[in-house]
């Protein structure tokens, strides 16, 4: 049996929120996601794990400043020190799609760091190439359809002939791995892409129509013993219910409101020949709430939306969203000071405003406006922006009173 961790998307520089620690000088997002690293790197330690597998993703974007790949740097050292064998698949956002151009883990190759295996194209590795770790791995880190194209010299429009030829080659490789395999020893196949299958969640960064989605018999053969996926945020076992387990380790901490009801983890795996099993390690990232309503009259605008915030024991520290729909003519109504004082234990609180346009109220075919007295006008103007009947009342009888000191003559009264 042999016990690894696998985990994925990372994205250890994304701090769109929130303020900086005055400590580091980091933002205090980024903190929030080298926590994440931590626990992950501290559980493959105590834990005593033959391997680690990271499916991609280190990054938020191909060109990470210097700090963020030092802090990076540390953590995947002390694996190295640890002489735990570490797998690092390069994801999409570790790679340029420029040829010739270095990856966002090119650091680890080029200074041939002990125990540090840096996988930046199709590889089939033995025992030999992981330190003596009794297992055998197929990895596929992000390819590039065009990349593979002008590979396999392939050209074409039709992209579902396109994708047929794509998925046969990978198909092809695969195979060929699979029956080169060492039937005593358990396989691992890790990828980062997308799945046939898999649920994608709000992972924005997959590029519908053009990254290879992987054919789902794929990586469901049943010679294989756990399937290691990275690129899709959220956590899931594509092959539940079979074998082998086919296992999105999901984002380590949540990227945006897309992710805020996901429990974010990674995966202790113990792979076996046909008798793998997993676990998953929640990890405690930084809360995210999402509350949306929608009010139409002043009084809702000013009691309901003071009430649709969380209470201040639930709001603190977490990232906060309230978004507010609206009648345009409401939007004097909405208290933004008061609400963002109501929210101050919060991390960060985003009040995202949605007024509405009303729809125009149409006069009746057989009616024109100049056909329409000022009276009937106004009337029909305050329906339209829905006034209150105790207040239309109240305009009807000033508005009758100013007709009639223009006129010079008498308001109009209801007979007895």
């Amino acid at each position: 049996m042999v016990k690894i961790i696998h985990f994925a998307d990372a994205h250890i520089d994304i701090a769109t929120h929130g303020r900086r620690d005055p400590e580091t000088g980091l933002p205090i997002r980024v903190l929030d996601f080298l926590k994440a690293l931590d626990t992950i790197v501290d559980t493959a330690i105590s834990e005593k794990v033959d391997m680690v597998i990271f499916a991609g993703d280190a990054y938020k974007d191909r060109q990470p400043a210097p700090t963020f790949q030092r802090e990076w740097g540390k953590r995947i050292i002390r694996l190295s020190n640890a002489a735990i064998p570490t797998l690092l698949l390069v994801g999409n956002h570790d790679l340029s799609p420029a040829s010739g151009r270095a990856h966002t883990l090119q650091e680890f190759d080029t200074l041939q760091v002990p125990h540090v295996h840096v996988i930046y194209k199709p590889e089939y590795l033995t025992p030999d190439d992981l330190d003596g770790v009794p297992v055998q791995v197929i990895a596929f880190p992000w390819v590039y359809r065009s990349g593979l194209m002008a590979a396999v010299e392939l050209s074409g429009t039709d992209i579902n002939d396109v994708n047929q030829e794509l998925e046969k080659r990978l198909s092809a490789i695969l195979s060929e791995w699979l029956d080169a395999l060492d039937p005593s020893l358990p396989t691992i196949l890790t990828a980062h892409g997308s799945v046939q299958g898999a649920v994608y969640g709000n992972e924005r960064t997959i590029m519908l129509g053009k990254d290879l989605i992987l054919p789902g018999n794929l990586v469901r053969d049943p010679r294989l013993d756990y399937v290691a996926l990275g690129h899709i945020h959220k956590a899931q076992d594509v092959n539940s219910g079979a074998y082998p387990p086919v296992v999105y380790s999901g984002s380590i901490e949540r990227v945006d409101f897309g992710e805020a009801s996901d429990e974010k983890s990674f995966v202790i795996a113990e792979v076996e020949k046909g008798n793998t099993t997993f676990r998953r390690i929640k990890l405690d990232g930084r809360r995210f709430i999402d509350r949306k309503i929608k009010v139409s009259t002043r009084e809702e605008m000013i009691t309901d939306v003071q009430n649709s915030l969380p209470s201040p024991l639930e709001i603190e520290d977490a990232i906060f969203r309230l978004t507010v729909e609206y009648p345009r003519d409401l939007e004097i109504f909405l208290d933004e000071q008061l609400l963002r004082q109501a929210c101050t234990r919060a991390f960060e609180f985003h009040l995202v405003r949605r007024p509405q346009e009303e729809a125009r109220l149409r006069l009746p075919e057989n009616q024109t406006i100049s056909s329409l007295t000022p009276a009937e006008l106004l009337d029909l103007y305050w329906k339209s922006i829905k006034t209150q009947p105790h207040e239309h009342e109240t305009l009807e009888t000033l508005a009758n009173s100013i007709f009639s000191a223009v006129s010079g003559t008498p308001e109009h009264t209801e007979p007895d």
